[in-house]
């Protein structure tokens, strides 16, 4: 298995090019999973269904399954949050695991730049960023593309994803 994050401030585009990468990384026959941090607290379930009072109710975990798909809820509990790795070794076995934020952590990482933020660039101060997708050129000279170019992008992402040990 191999990783690689999206890593950029929020308004950036990173989800809209995730969106458009799979796609494109899955015609090139690769199997993808991603990993999404959120900095906020969130829910999958709904009030009032029966896994939602069995959270509620203290469970630790509750997988939910249909013939579908499943899902399976871990209740952290006042345990601090997971580190990356330990949420990479939840997941099934793809050929590559695209995370989404985390930008804080060692894996290697392109970054996502939108000029109309007004954000500083990430990549001066974070040795783990590889490449650039950006609207506008960055400073530098780590490998680049152009947003709206999924096809360069996606070269990008495979030439720059490396094998996670786990």
């Amino acid at each position: 298995m191999r990783v690689i994050g999206l890593a950029g401030w929020s308004g950036a585009g990173k989800t809209t090019l995730l969106t458009k990468l799979i796609p494109v990384l899955a015609g090139r026959g690769l199997s993808v999973s991603t990993i999404k941090h959120a900095h906020h607290g969130f829910d999958v379930d709904r009030p009032g269904k029966d896994s939602y009072l069995h959270r509620e109710a203290g469970a630790s975990q509750v997988l939910v399954a249909s013939s579908l798909r499943w899902a399976l809820m871990t209740e952290h509990r006042g345990a601090p949050e997971p580190a990356m790795s330990e949420l990479l070794s939840h997941l099934s076995p793809v050929d590559l695991v695209i995370v989404e934020g985390f930008k804080r952590d060692s894996h290697p990482k392109i970054e996502v730049h939108r000029a109309a933020n007004g954000k500083p660039w990430l990549h001066p101060e974070d040795p783990a960023i590889h490449a650039v997708a950006a609207d506008s050129a960055p400073p530098g000279d780590l490998p680049h593309a152009p947003l709206d170019d999924i096809e360069r992008i996606a070269s990008l992402v495979l030439e720059h994803a490396a094998p996670w040990p786990g």
